[in-house]
């Protein structure tokens, strides 16, 4: 049911992001990284000195020829209609960096790595404007908010999730995955939980900048909203058999892709939960009521806890058995058409056309 794109990298991908344009990057193993038409022809290619792994790539939504990449502790800035030559590059981060994010303003680049910091590079200026430290492991994926552009959230292997404002060195708010599991459940740590701990590896922020998204070790998708300068969590749910790898919100909805490490790429659509909970005045206690009656099916593994409202209602939209691990999710138009694009342990690209799928 996929289209392949194939002919461009010999290693697996790593990051692929589209622009306005309907160009589509994708970085890879090695230093491999590589530009393609929206008809999965391949543009251009160029291998960065060091062959360090491509782990993040970024269009400038206002510059659609503008690309971003980091390889190992480098970010470079390239025109995608040549890709031999970088425009420039900053080697800021001290550690492999996992994840990049522009601001909506795109004067500010935060990048996330291996030390659990995030730089927040200043465009204008070429120079560090905030060195971000409370990740205490690795910094597996850093989101700047839609409309908010010195407001930012993070998450990493420390099982932590962050809330950051620019006027502050110091986060707003974070929050321990585990920590919440284990009072949620008031009872001691299941041997599912110890096997899978909550490692944090994704947060996808909804255009409407108050609501998102982490996917972790443990299988499960947590959505938060963010109130001021803190965020509840307004649904915690299983989506997936093994750690979720990566969560994205489709532009301007709240319609989740996740993807995991159990091969799949499902949609969620949690626009009525996050709305009812929005206009909801007994939220706090409705809230605390419901997560006590929690679901454990019947082979008694308290891991695929869940409550009574979340079991009823969340499922998702869609699910694709896509076979391998997936290492990046995109949601961009193809042709005109909604398509999710996957990257993941092998060499090529997977487009699923939403079209030729029937939602939930």
């Amino acid at each position: 049911m996929a289209v392949k794109w194939i002919g461009g990298h010999s290693s697996p991908i790593l990051c692929l992001n589209a622009s306005s344009e309907g160009l589509v990057a994708s970085g890879a193993e090695g230093g491999d990284l590589m530009a393609w038409g929206e008809d999965g022809t391949p543009l251009g290619h160029t291998r960065f000195e060091g062959a360090n792994d491509v782990t993040c790539v970024l269009f400038s939504p206002s510059c659609p020829t503008k690309l971003y990449a980091s390889h190992g502790e480098t970010i470079s800035i390239l025109d995608v209609r040549s890709l031999k030559g970088s425009l420039d590059h900053f080697h800021v981060n001290e550690e492999e960096i996992n994840c990049l994010s522009l601001n909506e303003t795109e004067n500010l680049l935060a990048s996330a790595d291996d030390s659990g910091a995030i730089k927040i590079l200043d465009l204008e200026n070429k120079k560090v404007s905030r060195s971000l430290r409370r990740h205490s492991n690795i910094c597996s994926s850093v989101a700047f908010r839609p409309q908010r552009p010195q407001s930012l959230v993070s998450c990493g292997l420390d099982m932590q999730v962050m809330l950051w404002n620019l006027q502050k060195a110091r986060p707003l708010w974070i929050t321990n995955l585990q920590e919440d599991e284990t009072e949620e459940m008031e009872s001691p740590q299941s041997p599912g939980q110890l096997l899978n701990p909550a490692l944090a590896h994704s947060v996808s922020v909804a255009s409407c900048g108050n609501i998102f998204s982490c996917g972790a070790e443990d299988g499960k998708i947590r959505i938060f909203r963010v109130m001021g300068v803190k965020c509840e969590q307004e649904l915690g749910f299983k989506g997936h058999t093994l750690g979720v790898s990566q969560v994205c919100f489709l532009p301007e909805s709240y319609l989740l892709l996740t993807g995991g490490n159990d091969g799949k790429v499902m949609m969620w659509d949690v626009s009525s939960e996050v709305e009812k909970k929005q206009k909801s005045p007994t939220k706090h206690t409705h809230r605390k009521s419901t997560k006590r009656a929690t679901y454990t099916n019947q082979g008694g593994n308290t891991n695929t806890s869940v409550t009574h409202e979340e079991q009823g209602k969340i499922l998702p939209k869609l699910s694709i058995e896509h076979g391998e691990k997936v290492n990046w999710l995109l949601s961009t138009k193809i042709k005109g058409c909604q398509s999710i694009l996957v990257a993941d342990q092998t060499s090529c690209i997977s487009v699923y056309p939403l079209n030729e799928f029937s939602i939930q």
